[in-house]
Parts: structure tokens; sequence; C-alpha cells
């Protein structure tokens, strides 16, 4: 299984990477969003960790399904996946 951090990382980098392929500043995306710029920004460099309500938000305000934000993996099983989420909601 990938390290819990590297897969929040993966998620942050996402979120960055969609924001900024739709030229939305962190400034357009906090108030669509309904979360600070400071957060959005904290966020980005990796001093925040995103909750799932959070994400749900971001995606929401990017008009992208959440699970654009995770890797595909297709020779992961349903367990697998599953353990995934629960570690990374643990990890919140």
């Amino acid at each position: 299984m990938e390290d819990v951090n590297e897969q929040l990382k993966y998620v942050i980098g996402r979120i960055k990477e969609i924001r900024t392929q739709k030229s939305i500043s962190q400034l357009e995306l906090s108030v669509k969003s309904n979360l600070s710029q400071s957060f959005l920004a904290s966020l980005e460099k990796g001093k925040k960790q995103p909750s799932v309500l959070t994400i749900l938000r971001i995606a929401s305000a990017l008009n992208v399904s959440p699970k654009i934000f995770f890797p595909e993996n297709d020779s992961a099983s349903n367990d697998d996946i599953k353990d995934n989420i629960i570690n990374l909601v643990k990890a919140l």
C-alpha cells in the first residue's frame, strides 16, 4: 500500500494542477468553494490537509468529479480502494 502522506501529496497536487489548468486563482476558488484563500494557500503548500468535505467543496467549485483528485489503479481490488479511503480519512 502506498504511504498515506504520498497519497495526500498526490491529492493536493491534483487540486492545484486542475485549478491552474482551469486558470482559476486561489481567490476565485476560495469564493466558489467557501474556503478561505489562506487555507487554500496552506493546503497547496502541504501545510494543511483537506477533509472529505473540503475535497467535495473544491471539486464542486472546479466543476469536476472528486474522483479526479485520486489516482486510477486498475489493478486495485475494491478492498484495496476501501482501505485507502479509510486510511486517508483516518489521517485527517
